[in-house]
């Protein structure tokens, strides 16, 4: 399966493809004709699947750089080592960097790709099924800083993204229900088949069958958002739904407790709960979506107060001309904008 993110020059392919891994390099050629490749990648993902990607380019010079796994790398203070290694392996900006594996790495990669040198190409290869339905595609590159998620990074569009679905039977049952919880998003936010369709299902294993249509639908969903608005100021904000929340959960645990699709499960349903306790969304979309994250085994509460979370708020990066724009829906699969500040949040009780 192939899309494409029609974007002006800044447009790039979406290769959906069993076993597409490990002949990257033919795919790679059609868009790169330079010398020199990086591949970042992590001590999870690289042994599993890096000698198989450096075995599809074997017609290029390639480096790699391996970081320890997990949400810590993703900060600013790991920049210098990717710098380093960059400089030391004299990559010009006719070269290019492959970020392979998670959301993490992908984020990471892209917004080093995107300051070095001013910018140079990036290809995403993302091996977790979060990456794949979401993070690898729309150009958002970050890192993290103390005071929040995502808090410094760029616009900046890979060349390229290669989705290889048969990595993800190598991925432990954690990071599928991490994924989920992004898949669920798009269904809530754009897509009611798509959420009855996993609401029908018992386990993940049972959805497994129709698991490259769905995540061709997810990435679908995002090229379209992305292409009506390339940077996020308008319905783009329907993909962060649930993730107001979901960043602060992650900081106020240091990124060490919920996952990120774990924490986006929360924010999804705790938001849905109070706008349904204020009319904002229709009665019973609470309770439908706790139904699907049951199923694939994703929390609904963190058991924190509401105003624990309300400071970290303030700096999330929804915040337009002083409102804080929360992402509701009028009905599953029919999602909107609707800016507010943290009072929203002020009878919410236990989240």
């Amino acid at each position: 399966m192939e899309l494409t993110v029609n974007l002006g020059k800044n447009s790039y392919p979406i290769l959906i493809e069993d076993g597409i891994l490990t002949h990257a390099g033919t795919h790679i050629a059609k868009i790169f004709g330079g010398e020199k490749i990086m591949i970042i990648s992590d001590d999870n993902v690289f042994p599993l699947y890096g000698k198989a990607l450096l075995a599809s380019l074997s017609d290029y010079e390639c480096h790699s750089l391996v970081l320890p796994h997990g949400e810590p790398t993703k900060s600013f203070q790991t920049l210098p080592s990717i710098y380093s290694a960059l400089l030391n392996a004299k990559l010009s900006r006719s070269d290019l960097v492959i970020a392979l594996g998670g959301g993490v790495i992908g984020d990471l990669a892209g917004f080093a790709a995107a300051s070095y040198l001013r910018g140079i190409k990036f290809v995403q290869i993302p091996t977790t099924l979060l990456a794949q339905v979401d993070s690898s595609v729309g150009g958002k590159t970050a890192v993290d800083l103390p005071q929040g998620k995502n808090l410094v990074g760029a616009f900046y569009h890979p060349k390229m993204v290669l989705i290889d679905p048969t990595v993800l039977k190598t991925l432990p049952p954690h990071f599928i229900s991490d994924g989920m919880g992004e898949v669920i998003k798009y269904g809530c936010i754009k897509d009611a088949a798509l959420f009855q369709t996993l609401r029908s299902c018992s386990s993940f294993a049972e959805l497994t069958p129709q698991l490259v249509s769905i995540i061709h639908r997810c990435v679908d969903i995002k090229r379209i958002v992305v292409e009506a608005d390339q940077f996020d100021t308008g319905e783009r904000m329907l993909l962060n739904f649930g993730h107001t929340l979901a960043h602060t959960i992650e900081q106020y645990y240091h990124y060490k407790r919920e996952s990120h699709g774990e924490a986006v499960a929360i924010g999804m349903y705790q938001i849905c709960r109070i706008a349904e306790e204020q009319g904002l969304t229709a009665p019973g979309c609470a309770a439908s979506i706790r139904e699907v994250l049951d199923i694939y085994g994703l929390p609904h509460a963190c058991s924190l107060p509401a105003e624990t979370l309300t400071d970290a708020m303030q700096l999330d990066k929804k915040n337009l001309n002083g409102n804080l724009h929360l992402i509701l829906l009028h009905e599953i699969g029919n999602s909107y904008i609707y800016p507010t500040d943290t009072q929203f949040f002020q009878k919410a009780g236990g989240l």
